[in-house]
């Protein structure tokens, strides 16, 4: 069932967030590699701002389950994502990504901002995603915004396969952690 958001979410002058279109997919790794620049500032994870992207078909049923959303410009231009699944009583994040030239500007809150919204209005509990412990734009910035670490001996199947993939891939064991945001009690 497809969720949407009734009106785009503003949430500066010159950003909003919408559903993803299906001329956007094209576009998201594109700003995925771009937002992945960052990590060429951390010689450990350097590999990852030219490792792969997440393939345009997990987008594509991102969005056709309407679990995908973009930022854009007054334009129309998308410069941010945030591609989901759902998975139980969860909405999970596979990727959020804005593109460098549009960091630090509130892109990423607003994208989990409709994220949000549209997983209060599916009835869902919470929101889970995976991501690095120790760099200031991931788990901290989640934790900034309600999301908590989940302790190993909270993790549920998906969440501890999807850790141990990364660690395969190449991020160094126990840097990756998995996160929640509750949404309802």
């Amino acid at each position: 069932m497809k969720s949407s958001l009734p009106l785009p979410v503003k949430h500066s002058p010159d950003i909003s967030v919408r559903l993803a279109r299906y001329e956007d997919v094209v576009l998201l790794p594109e700003i995925e590699r771009s937002a992945a620049q960052s990590f060429t500032s951390i010689p450990s994870l350097a590999w990852i701002a030219e490792g792969p992207c997440l393939p345009v078909e997990t987008h594509m049923a991102s969005l056709e389950a309407g679990t995908c959303w973009v930022a854009v410009t007054q334009q129309g231009r998308p410069v941010g994502f945030l591609t989901a699944e759902r998975v139980r009583d969860r909405l999970h994040i596979l990727e959020i990504s804005v593109e460098a030239e549009a960091q630090g500007r509130g892109v990423g809150r607003a994208l989990l901002a409709a994220a949000r919204q549209a997983a209060q209005q599916g009835g869902f509990q919470r929101i889970t995603l995976t991501t690095c412990r120790d760099v200031p734009w991931n788990a901290p910035f989640y934790q900034k915004i309600g999301f908590e670490i989940l302790e190993e001996r909270a993790l549920e199947p998906d969440l501890r396969a999807a850790l141990a993939e990364e660690e395969e891939c190449g991020f160094p064991p126990g840097t990756r952690c998995a996160m929640q945001l509750r949404l309802q009690e």
